[in-house]
């Protein structure tokens, strides 16, 4: 496939995902919304959803929208490494863009809402506990699930491959299952992405954007999906 072309449909894909997924948690968490108050299990459900969303619209790049399923899509030898690079730039781009874009359609909520924590949980994760280690291990288990199940459903291959709606489910049963204690980055595009955003856009009272926990949500996923695709050709009957 043609470099521009993965390219352009990662950043669409990555800026869905991330539009409705942060989005949704902007809905639960930011004061005077329509979901305030919604819980957990709601965001669970709304980055499923939103899984499905980006992997639709990204169907010929394999929608990977997760610089970990790219890892693990170069270890297994289906892309090179320039093809990896691209891969990563758009998933970089489409998630700050989809950032951008909550901002925007929660810009009076952003303002009216009181807690800069609130605001930052719109675009990034943060453990329940901080305990960086842990919080390491958990995003590693998670990821290493996730990538690992995507490998075993297409035999090596992508999400898109595996279908948009089973990969929304595994998402949510991940999010509901190992998403409690680090809030499943499971993506480092996912969280780096937005809180670049956080960190530039003129979010009335935002506070810090956590720069001090940021490389977890970053070295967690690619770890696990790294770890996922070696152990694929022991654990599952990947070509």
């Amino acid at each position: 496939m043609d470099l521009g072309q993965i390219f352009l449909s990662e950043v669409v894909g990555t800026a869905m995902l991330i539009l409705l997924g942060g989005g949704v948690v902007a809905n639960v968490a930011l004061t005077k919304t329509k979901g305030f108050n919604g819980g957990f299990l709601m965001v669970n459900f709304g980055w499923g959803l939103a899984v499905f969303a980006g992997v639709t619209v990204s169907y010929s790049s394999g929608g990977a929208l997760n610089p970990a399923v790219s890892l693990a899509q170069l270890i297994l030898g289906n892309i090179d490494f320039v093809a990896f690079l691209v891969y990563l730039a758009a998933q970089m781009i489409g998630a700050i863009i989809g950032a951008v874009l909550i901002w925007l359609v929660y810009k009076n909520h952003f303002d009216e809402e009181p807690d800069p924590a609130a605001k930052l949980g719109v675009f990034a994760t943060g453990p329940a506990i901080r305990n960086y280690g842990w919080n390491l291990v958990t995003e590693i288990i998670a990821t290493f699930a996730f990538v690992l199940v995507v490998l075993g459903f297409t035999n090596g291959g992508t999400p898109a491959e595996l279908g948009a709606i089973p990969v929304a489910f595994l998402v949510i049963a991940i999010g509901a299952s190992l998403g409690g204690p680090t809030g499943y980055a499971i993506n480092p595009a996912r969280d780096l992405g937005p809180r670049i955003a956080h960190a530039f856009l003129p979010i009335k009272g935002k506070g810090t954007s956590d720069w001090g926990y940021a490389w977890v949500p970053v070295a967690g996923p690619l770890i696990g999906g790294a770890l996922a695709a070696i152990a694929s050709g022991v654990l599952l009957p990947v070509a």
